[in-house]
């Protein structure tokens, strides 16, 4: 009742609030409250999107040329020799071959650094992190505004560089390469500042005459060991947050993603430049992993990007010198197609989801999980589309749906969890082994297996490839399709799609996953910057993106300070040196004064304390 009486006198001094600010705008601007209270809110919006930095001297945003070579900047390249992976991978030498793996194209060599050369790397950063960690954010805004510049106007090479790499297509490298890194620019330049200046907190009672803060305070030098699948996303990723926050960063590239790093760091190193910042504030580390090892030692937090069986060796390398960690180890993540759906509109998505670079994602739908009663319409319509798809090298066509696979070992993984789960009675409606019209090319044809059951390995190892594997929920049962969904180690994203939103919702709050996307598939949290990225159980701990990443890449320093600097720290006499007998009753006394839980338990106090300190 009380609660309700208040409720109504707030909402009654906010209608009057209302009505005398209508007036005011109607008299002396001409307009009802709610267009001026508009209006002040997009020009706020408008002034952190673009004149936050409009006057002082980083409010420009410098222009960066890097010329390309004909590797970097040309689709289609002269003939050169073909890579053999069987013959000329070899580990353990002191040089990194680097291959187009959708031709096999050679690209050349890269150094595998040793660990006195990693040592040095980083010693060239933390250098230059003494100076950077001083730097106006105005400065760092300014770096990211150089950087987004030139993505914007150098986006075809920029993909180019990703599609020689890794083998993609330039469509999954502007959405999965360049769009999210736009976005994650946006995010951290309009909304970086605030998370990361010192946050006023409740000081208590026994301090309402300090005030309490905590100061988000660098690391020093963050080591990102990432992997392949997006060679220019994961480069720029941290470094965008670890150099928001005041850091350096020396990132270990995958040693099947190494060659892209010499055009992406002519790209960083010239932003740096133009802005004023150290260019060693970025550093890259190639090698094998003997060179990550070296990394994660030497820097003061890890990132780390990859299996579960190598982040477990990542946390044993941190451990003897307590280096804090984040680990993102991937997923399994459902995607669950309920009873009321029309799988015809649904299937765009779904092959979307599945294929988007050749389904290696970290957050991609690996797990279809189709009611009963749909689940037949549902196999028809994406086998039928499936089998529209075009594979091939992705640089001569534009009009190539597919690309190639990054890493060799993982050719023969796919291969063997198809046939482990034909043998367990799945289904290979398309696809199901390398492509052989491309046999030069690291190849697997894009995959739809139907009848997955649990207990096929398919069912709980992460594919990270082109197989769409459909799983049936018998009797079109919400708790059975979320037993299906949470019975895996994984736990990085998921989605729930049904035509009733709160049913989808719904579903998706059972779902054991660190995001999850009602009627959408799963990626599309990562458009939304502001939110951490990362999951639980065998997909890690710890978080990039939003406030939490930015935050992740800092210590937290607290601190108390007297609101008045002439104020005097003292202690009370009766609980000073040397006792005089009355601590025990003053404390008790002060107790019952801050924390009663009555005006009458509050006054005895009062009363007590008095008398403990006469």
């Amino acid at each position: 009742f009380l609660c309700s009486r208040g409720s109504f006198r707030a909402m009654g001094f906010f209608t009057s609030a209302i009505v005398a600010l209508d007036g005011v705008t109607s008299r002396f601007l001409g307009c009802d409250a709610i267009i001026a209270l508009l209006v002040v809110y997009v020009t706020y919006r408008l002034w952190l999107w673009l004149g936050q930095d409009a006057f002082g001297p980083y409010s420009s945003t410098p222009e960066v040329q890097v010329v390309a070579t004909e590797e970097e900047g040309q689709k289609v390249l002269s003939e050169r020799r073909k890579f053999n992976y069987a013959k000329e991978w070899k580990p353990s030498s002191a040089t990194i071959p680097c291959w187009d793996p959708s031709t096999m194209e050679f690209l050349g060599e890269m150094k595998a650094m040793s660990p006195d050369d990693v040592r040095e790397t980083v010693a060239r950063a933390r250098k230059a992190q003494k100076v950077w960690a001083e730097s106006p954010f105005a400065q760092r805004r300014q770096l990211l505004r150089t950087i987004q510049k030139f993505i914007l106007e150098n986006a075809e090479t920029v993909a180019i560089v990703a599609c020689r790499e890794s083998g993609k297509t330039m469509i999954d490298a502007m959405v999965g390469e360049i769009l999210v890194t736009l976005e994650k620019l946006r995010w951290v330049a309009m909304y970086g500042e605030q998370y990361l200046l010192p946050e006023y907190r409740d000081s208590g009672l026994m301090n309402l005459h300090k005030t309490s803060r905590v100061e988000w305070v660098p690391v020093g030098v963050v080591g990102a060991l990432v992997p392949w699948n997006y060679p220019f996303h994961n480069v720029f990723n941290p470094i965008i947050a670890a150099l928001f926050a005041g850091n350096a960063i020396v990132i270990k590239v995958s040693e099947y993603a190494s060659w892209s790093t010499q055009y992406y760091g002519k790209v960083i190193r010239k932003c740096l430049e133009a802005v004023g910042a150290p260019v060693d504030l970025v550093q890259f580390a190639t090698g094998y992993a003997e060179t990550g090892a070296t990394l994660v030692a030497e820097a003061d937090k890890v990132i780390f990007v990859g299996s579960v069986g190598v982040g477990k060796k990542v946390m044993e390398q941190a451990a003897p010198t307590l280096t804090p960690v984040i680990l993102e180890l991937g997923g399994k993540d459902p995607f669950i197609v309920c009873d009321d759906i029309d799988s015809k509109e649904l299937a765009q998505l779904v092959v979307r989801g599945a294929y988007q670079n050749m389904g290696q994602n970290c957050a991609g739908p690996e797990r279809f999980i189709v009611y009963d009663k749909i689940y037949d319409d549902f196999c028809k319509h994406i086998t039928d589309l499936v089998k529209q798809l075009r594979q091939g090298p992705p640089l001569g066509s534009d009009k190539v749906d597919c690309g190639a696979s990054v890493h060799p070992p993982s050719l023969e993984g796919y291969q063997r969890l198809v046939d482990d789960a034909v043998a367990k009675g799945a289904k290979v409606l398309v696809g199901g082994h390398r492509n052989k019209e491309f046999p030069d090319g690291q190849f697997f044809e894009p995959t739809v297996l139907a009848d997955v059951t649990e207990d096929m390995l398919i069912a709980q190892e992460e594919t990270f490839g082109p197989i769409l594997s459909i799983f049936r929920v018998k009797n079109n049962s919400d708790d059975e399709a979320i037993r299906i969904a949470n019975n895996c180690s994984f736990a990085l994203s998921s989605c729930a799609h049904s035509n009733d939103a709160s049913r989808a919702a719904k579903i998706c709050s059972k779902l054991e996953a660190g995001m999850a996307s009602v009627n959408d598939i799963e990626g599309t949290t990562y458009l939304s910057q502001s939110l951490p990225f990362g999951g639980f159980k065998d997909s890690g701990f710890g978080r990039f993106a939003g406030p939490e990443g930015l935050r992740g890449l800092c210590h937290e320093r607290s601190i108390v300070q007297n609101r008045v600097a002439a104020m005097k720290a003292s202690i009370p006499r009766p609980i000073a040196y040397p006792a005089n007998g009355q601590g025990p009753a003053f404390c008790m006394a002060l107790n019952k004064i801050l924390y009663g839980l009555s005006i009458v338990d509050r006054v005895k106090g009062v009363i007590a304390i008095i008398k403990a300190s006469l």
